[in-house]
């Protein structure tokens, strides 16, 4: 557990302690009156409450569009289900600057929806309903259909030959046994939308604000620290308390359940009710992940003088088209997030596995609580963690803000809970007995893990590694703050050029965005591929 705390120590921790005691301290004293001022604001109680009900409304209208998915992922099986689940997660590890681009691009100023009826749906509160349910369609589906996927079905069928209806056997035979994945999943999409920014940035407009978003704009813009530190001390307690929950969730699902093999439950769909159904999950995937996906692509190839190459082509120079937005041409950023995820990724595997490898020993309430440490930077402020760096880190032996490694490190907090969660029920099943018979035939430590744990552990190493490649390469609130202006990430330059005016620009951040989402597309298709979880579930 040595290296994991001190890392987190050293680059989560200190850095938000740091903003919050120079937004609370004055003259050396710390200042808790001003948590009560700052909460006391009309301005501020508006964010609060905006930031609760959108989350809120994000999570009911994603659990009422993706529940009928968990349904038919887990119980039919049909041509095309692996490629289609691969699909359906794609908007998951797309970064949020590109899931804000996208519905820009269907629901904006020109788009699809402009050009077709008139209808513009940006800067108001349904596009970012409609994002998030996009983004976070996925959680929700695998969440609760890859525990629905191992439910003994013959258990409602007994309720059937015992009188009960067909509502009656699922509202007392299965409901209880998924309410707790069906909780687990709603309080993870509760917090990605509870701690939304760039979606919110980019299609709320200066109308809606969240939290993040809110913190951002009183350090990036304001400068007024004391406000931003209390808003990073409520979120950080509001995640920490929907982390406690979740976790209590999970293990109440753990405890409760007898699972069967998946490959016992699924079956092609029978009768028209239930064709109908997968026709609704089908037309639901196309219209809601499909559509914006292929509007993203179809306005990065629609230049002024017709469709073709203009907007890429424009990526390779600085200043096309009289723009100063960047010191490079905005093409550099694709090899600038590339290093910086793999260099993230290398980072997140050996501080998650470490961390991983520590959790499998379970040593009572200190185990428990690192467990939570870890899973504190996926809803702590990124943007209160990017400004942290260039606060704190400034001073020998870790003067680091005119390094490039400063955006890897940022990046590998938000990978490592994805590696930690993909490794950690792989390395409890090993058998410790193994390991004790290498001991007993003379294996060092190092050798036994070698022979014994790491064949056994390779594919959740390469799943974990995609994971935290793809979350590294889209990460903005932290990166947003960090990243040089010779040296902009993907999201960072998308940003940018969205922040623009000019079509030249608008068409650069499609051609961007394209490319992004085509990157973390492939990361996720070679995941499918050797993920090591058969029944589908995160």
């Amino acid at each position: 557990m040595a290296v994991p705390v001190a890392f987190f120590a050293l680059f989560f921790a200190y850095p938000v302690t740091a903003i919050v005691g120079r937004g609370l301290k004055a003259e050396g004293a710390w200042q808790f009156g001003r948590i009560g001022e700052v909460l006391s604001r009309p301005d501020i109680l508006d964010v609060l409450w905006f930031t609760t009900w959108q989350a809120l409304a994000s999570t009911a209208l994603t659990l009422l569009i993706a529940l009928p998915g968990a349904y038919v992922f887990a119980r039919f099986d049909f041509p095309g289900k692996q490629v289609l689940r691969a699909v359906v997660t794609v908007p998951f590890v797309l970064p949020t600057v590109v899931v804000g681009t996208a519905f820009l691009a269907l629901l904006g100023r020109g788009g699809l929806l402009d050009e077709l009826w008139g209808v513009r749906l940006d800067t108001t509160v349904w596009a970012i309903l409609l994002a998030h349910v996009f983004f976070n369609y996925a959680v929700v589906v695998r969440t609760v259909g890859g525990l629905w996927s191992q439910l003994d079905p013959r258990q409602e069928e007994a309720a059937r030959v015992l009188g009960a209806g067909r509502f009656a056997a699922f509202r007392r035979v299965t409901l209880p046994a998924l309410a707790p994945a069906v909780a687990a999943a709603a309080l993870m999409v509760f917090l990605f939308t509870f701690t939304s920014f760039g979606v919110v940035q980019i299609l709320g407009g200066p109308a809606y604000s969240t939290l993040e978003v809110e913190i951002y704009r009183q350090t990036a813009q304001l400068l007024d620290l004391p406000t931003a530190a209390v808003l990073t001390l409520v979120q950080f307690a509001a995640v920490g308390a929907i982390l406690a929950v979740h976790a209590a969730t999970v293990r109440r699902r753990e405890r409760a359940l007898k699972l069967v093999d998946p490959a016992q439950t699924s079956r092609r769909p029978r009768g028209a009710g239930q064709w109908a159904l997968l026709g609704g999950v089908l037309l639901t995937a196309l219209l809601l992940i499909l559509l914006p996906l292929g509007v993203l692509v179809e306005r990065s190839f629609d230049g002024p003088g017709g469709y073709g190459f203009g907007y890429y082509e424009a990526l390779q120079s600085v200043g096309a088209g009289g723009s100063s937005t960047f010191l490079v041409p905005p093409l550099e950023a694709v090899g600038n997030s590339l290093r910086y995820a793999l260099v993230a990724t290398l980072i997140a595997l050996v501080i998650g596995g470490l961390a991983a490898a520590a959790l499998t020993r379970r040593a009572g309430r200190l185990v428990r609580g690192f467990d939570a440490l870890l899973m504190l930077p996926l809803g702590v402020s990124a943007v209160t963690v990017g400004f942290g760096f260039l606060i704190t880190l400034d001073k020998p032996p870790l003067d680091l803000r005119t390094s490039w490694i400063l955006v890897p490190l940022a990046q590998a907090l938000v990978g490592v809970p994805f590696v930690v969660r993909t490794m950690l029920p792989v390395l409890r099943a090993v058998d410790d007995r193994l390991r004790e018979a290498a001991a007993v035939l003379g294996a060092s430590p190092l050798r036994a893990w070698r022979e014994v744990d790491l064949p056994l552990v390779r594919r959740a190493v390469l799943v974990a590694a995609g994971f935290a490649f793809a979350v590294s390469l889209g990460e903005f609130g932290a990166t947003v703050f960090i990243a040089r202006p010779d040296n902009p990430t993907l999201p960072v330059a998308v940003a940018r050029l969205l922040g623009r005016s000019g079509e030249l620009n608008y068409g650069q951040a499609m051609a961007l965005s394209t490319i992004l989402m085509l990157v973390c597309a492939v990361s996720l298709l070679l995941l499918e591929r050797i993920r090591t979880d058969r029944s589908g579930e995160f």
